[in-house]
């Protein structure tokens, strides 16, 4: 019994030292590690070097008086500018530019770089701590080939919002297929596929999309592919074919604004109640957009209209051949001069009410051998296929590609969706 005893009072004393151990540890003062901070570098400095502000051009702000905020005498400014001018033009900068001061980091906090950035991508750095030295550079892009699929059920921009899909895409898809499907005329269950790159910044930031490297446009039942595809390597210019190398582009757009609708068509025995239902005839087609949406010229030409006038409000009048003219009516404001050369998808001008008109929107008239014509129909030319001696080339390109899009799947999709 002893020894059991003794035993125990072994066991009592451990414990009671472990437990005066844990106390002792636990008021025990906590030793913190220093821990060194994480080296941030950007447009090619070490911020941690200095202190750094960033801000924003506001309108009204000049170059000169944001160095003088900082601390920066006239005298120097005029240095700087003087010596860059070459290189960077500091009276362009842009409101609403973002850009970055590198000040030191001594009591004097002087100021010794001035980042610009252009935009995303493009920056200017004026680096004035010894020398003056300005440099035009880019941030590292990564390009990620992308795949995307989806079933129309309102428009094609309200179905990439839906999901969530990089509108951007949409809109080259609409310059693609610019010739050969009017959007305005989309139905509920057409459908698409596209492989695409976009760029990335730092491999995180959206900078835009690159290219649409294919497509697959499937309307009224109707399956188009188009494939980019170099077909004149002197000028470094690329186009988009079909899967027998037939160019998609024609010799005139089939809309004069994008994403828009129709709202009055071509029609000679047009009635109007406001005229006692007597025939007014409507010799143009009416594309309703937005006050200001852009106006596009539907086809190479030179401008030998750009004038308000009447009925017609302010409107731009273009030729295009011996052949072909077209008119654009009711701009709040013409983009282009008499004289003007422009080219197929140049901005011309603007969405208006000028004129007789009910509401905002742009007439958009025809002619044909000095006769107005409905543009819907006519057997318009078509730009020329692919050289013979590009095709085999050709194919090889699309062959991997048309797999990728032959391979990818619809979304599955709800009934209501559909409207």
């Amino acid at each position: 019994m002893k020894q059991i005893g003794y035993i125990l009072l072994i066991a009592v004393v451990l414990f009671s030292c472990q437990k005066e151990k844990k106390e002792l540890k636990s008021i025990a003062p906590e030793v913190i590690k220093e821990t060194t901070p994480p080296v941030i570098t950007e447009f090619g400095y070490v911020l941690n070097d200095f202190n750094v502000v960033k801000d924003t051009i506001r309108p009204g702000d000049s170059f000169g008086a944001i160095m003088d905020t900082h601390g920066i005498s006239r005298t120097k400014v005029f240095e700087i500018t003087n010596t860059i001018k070459d290189t960077f033009n500091v009276a362009r900068i842009q409101a609403g530019k973002p850009y970055m001061l590198l000040k030191s980091k001594d009591t004097t906090e002087k100021a010794q770089v001035f980042v610009y950035q252009n935009n995303k991508i493009d920056y200017t750095v004026i680096d004035f701590r010894d020398s003056i030295i300005a440099k035009k550079s880019k941030k590292p892009v990564t390009l990620v080939e992308k795949k995307a699929s989806g079933i129309i059920t309102n428009s094609l921009m309200q179905t990439f919002d839906d999901m969530d899909l990089n509108f951007l895409v949409a809109y080259n898809m609409a310059d693609i297929y610019a010739w050969t499907i009017d959007f305005t005329r989309l139905q509920a269950g057409d459908r698409f596929k596209v492989v695409y790159t976009e760029r990335f910044i730092d491999d995180t930031i959206p900078a835009g999309v690159e290219q649409i490297k294919a497509a697959y446009f499937e309307h009224r039942d109707k399956p188009i592919y188009a494939f980019r595809f170099m077909d004149d390597s002197i000028n470094n210019s690329s186009d988009y074919f079909d899967e027998n190398a037939n160019n998609l582009r024609r010799a005139f757009l089939t809309s004069p604004v994008k994403f828009s609708r129709i709202s009055s068509r071509y029609n000679l025995k047009r009635r109007i109640k406001y005229y006692g239902y007597k025939i007014r005839p409507h010799r143009g087609t009416d594309f309703a957009a937005p006050i200001g949406t852009p106006i596009l010229a539907t086809s190479d030409g030179i401008v030998t209209k750009s004038e308000r006038k009447g009925g017609n409000g302010k409107y731009v009048k273009i030729r295009h051949n011996a052949t072909y003219d077209t008119q654009y009516l009711h701009m709040s404001k013409q983009a282009v001069k008499v004289g003007q050369f422009v080219k197929q998808g140049d901005v011309i001008g603007y969405i208006g009410m000028t004129g007789n008109t009910g509401g905002p929107h742009v007439c958009y008239r025809f002619w044909k051998n000095g006769k107005e014509v409905d543009p819907f129909k006519q057997d318009l030319p078509a730009s020329k296929p692919l050289a013979d001696s590009l095709r085999t080339g050709f194919y090889n390109h699309i062959k991997p590609l048309k797999a990728d899009l032959d391979s990818i799947h619809f979304k599955p999709q709800k009934p209501q969706e559909i409207l």
